[in-house]
């Protein structure tokens, strides 16, 4: 039970996050072609009649869920279940936009380090580490404080 990829792009399918925990797990393809082959099978789907867990390939099913006009999405194994990873990515947009205050995709374009910095503290490895809100935001208020 492994998150491969955790991806955040826009509506034009401009990349705003990006971080690979399993490159093994990325076939033989480049990653910025495995990037465009993602946005194009999810930007298609039918976003009111249509799940947000799509197969991707022999080993990657996809997880997303849009929040205005970013698109978050994980890359998860095929036995893994899809609603939990659905939470941690309303979870990971929750301390987002609590952490900026009201987040924005400006606010990730111009403080990245600072929403890389959200995503490390939830996700280590390819593993969930901490999913209390409260915890989240506690540590991240400490290590935002030090810069």
């Amino acid at each position: 039970m492994a998150i491969q990829f955790i991806l955040c792009f826009n509506k034009q399918g401009v990349v705003r996050l990006v971080r690979w925990f399993d490159i093994c797990q990325v076939d033989s393809q480049k990653p910025q072609d495995m990037i465009v082959q993602i946005y194009r099978l999810i930007s298609s789907r039918d976003h009111k009649h249509q799940s947000n867990f799509v197969e991707f390939s022999d080993s990657t099913k996809l997880v997303y869920k849009r929040y205005a006009g970013l698109y978050f999405v994980m890359g998860i194994d095929l036995q893994d279940e899809e609603p939990i990873y659905l939470s941690h990515i309303h979870l990971f947009v929750e301390v987002l936009d609590a952490f900026f205050g009201n987040v924005c995709e400006l606010d990730i374009v111009f403080s990245f380090y600072r929403a890389y910095m959200v995503m490390d503290e939830m996700f280590i490895g390819g593993e969930v580490q901490e999913i209390s809100k409260e915890v989240l935001l506690e540590r991240l208020s400490i290590l935002d404080r030090l810069n």
